[in-house]
């Protein structure tokens, strides 16, 4: 980010060499004849997405979620419940991933309620 356009400043309008550069950064020459070609911004690097032993149960898991939500607070199981339920169901993963995955949940659902929201306000002050 920053660094880009160190670089980019340097060679372009302060007219210093490549290899003064990578001299005054310390990296490497083709790292900065690289970002002086690209015409990208900043670096990127490609996300990475590793499976989980969850990602067989997360279907499910979803739909207890979705389903003890309308249910009562005093009513709902626990998500350790549910994932003593997963182990019954065969899931050799940690109790902290299905917490982990819960937390997510809930904040998807959040922010899709907070987004329904603001779009039927903004319907109702059209009218």
């Amino acid at each position: 980010m920053a660094l880009l356009g160190i670089i980019r400043s340097w060679y372009i309008r302060d007219r210093i060499s490549i290899r003064e550069i990578s001299r005054r950064l310390d990296i490497s020459r083709n790292t900065v004849r690289r970002y002086i070609r690209s015409g990208a911004i900043e670096p990127s690097c490609p996300s990475r997405r590793s499976s989980s032993a969850l990602d067989e149960f997360a279907p499910r898991l979803s739909a207890w979620l979705s389903a003890e939500a309308v249910k009562l607070r005093k009513q709902r199981r626990t998500l350790k419940q549910m994932f003593l339920d997963l182990r019954e169901l065969g899931y050799e993963g940690s109790y902290d991933r299905v917490a982990a995955f819960g937390m997510q949940w809930k904040v998807g659902q959040m922010e899709r309620v907070n987004s329904a929201s603001k779009s039927a306000d903004g319907v109702a002050e059209g009218n």
